[in-house]
């Protein structure tokens, strides 16, 4: 894969297309390559879970550090426990419950994994997506895809096709354009290898949807310093180029004064809020996200990419509700503000 390798983007709005695109991808993935693909979470660079060299393949496009484990993507449960040692019954109640879904789910790994897809450790993330393209596209190759999020590592994660494209259009082959992503932050990862079952890495799946179909799981994450069993570990991760502030404010004069004490240029910074919406000020701009989780986190990459592209020098976001539905959105942004 050169360096500077000459993108296609594919479309898929009518039914040829699709076809063409599956195709297209699926070519190109059996021979060792690395595509972007739409996912209903955010965009997925993918290749072969089964093929040391082609996974090695999204680290060098994405500058990824290589102890930081990817997620496979499967297309059936029969294909997930492929992938695994062991398939306890809590994870057989999970994927009927949430499969296909943004539920990622670590188990230990199966013999054929390669190392280089778990950063060297016993466990293996899978999920079954609930796009169909890219289900289409493992039913066509026959074998799971490696696939973390289309993105430089640490940056924002991207929700379209253009995101991805600017930031990895000179270093991949193909991206297929399906759209905006529909739920727009990372999967819940859940590790099935402890008892109690723990959130590693929360998402739109909450604790308490999982505790309702298994009983209780703990919610703590893991400790970094160990070998990491999911992605989106890292302290800063999910980061714009431009400084994020994660602030509470009740009214303008509140917001300024968070400004000033960081010695902040008004017309530098564009804020995002849901609530407390600034009137007044000379801001760089002021975009309202909704007062509603789902339709925050389906926001939110793309109001931080489209702040960037602004050439905004910070930002700052309203911090969301200290609630179960917001745990995500708010471990979002604490690794972006990192």
């Amino acid at each position: 894969m050169s360096a500077q390798t000459t993108v296609e983007v594919l479309p898929t709005h009518s039914a040829r297309l699709v076809a063409v695109a599956v195709r297209r991808a699926a070519e190109l993935l059996r021979a060792g390559e690395v595509v972007a693909l739409p996912t209903e979470t955010v965009y997925g660079l993918a290749a072969n879970a089964l093929d040391a060299t082609a996974v090695s393949g999204i680290f060098e496009a994405k500058g990824r550090p290589s102890h930081n484990p990817i997620i496979v993507h499967v297309g059936s449960v029969a294909m997930a426990r492929e992938c695994v040692s062991r398939w306890p019954a809590a994870a057989a109640k999970l994927a009927s419950a949430f499969w296909p879904g943004p539920l990622t789910l670590v188990l230990p790994r199966s013999e054929p994994i390669p190392d280089i897809v778990t950063g060297g450790g016993p466990t293996v993330g899978v999920r079954w997506p609930s796009h169909p393209f890219i289900q289409a596209v493992i039913e066509e190759c026959g074998f799971p895809l490696a696939a973390p999020s289309a993105n430089l590592s640490n940056r924002v994660s991207p929700t379209t096709a253009e995101h991805v494209r600017r930031q990895l259009g000179g270093r991949i082959p193909l991206i297929v354009d399906g759209g905006a992503c529909q739920v727009g932050i990372e999967s819940t990862v859940l590790d099935l290898t402890q008892t109690p079952p723990r959130i590693l890495r929360p998402g739109m799946i909450h604790a308490e949807s999982i505790a309702a179909v298994i009983g209780p799981v703990a919610a703590d994450g893991q400790d970094a310093s160990a070998i990491l069993r999911s992605p989106g570990l890292m302290p800063k991760h999910y980061a714009p180029r431009a400084r994020l502030f994660v602030w509470r404010w009740q009214n303008d004069s509140e917001l300024e004064a968070h400004a000033g004490r960081e010695r902040l240029n008004p017309s530098e910074g564009l804020i995002l809020a849901y609530s407390h919406v600034p009137l007044g000020g000379s801001w760089g701009g002021v975009s309202v996200i909704p007062h509603d989780a789902a339709a925050f986190a389906r926001a939110l990459y793309a109001e931080l990419n489209r702040c960037d592209e602004a050439g905004a020098e910070w930002i700052a976001v309203e911090a969301p509700p200290e609630t179960s539905e917001w745990r995500a959105i708010a471990d979002r942004l604490k690794r972006a503000a990192a």
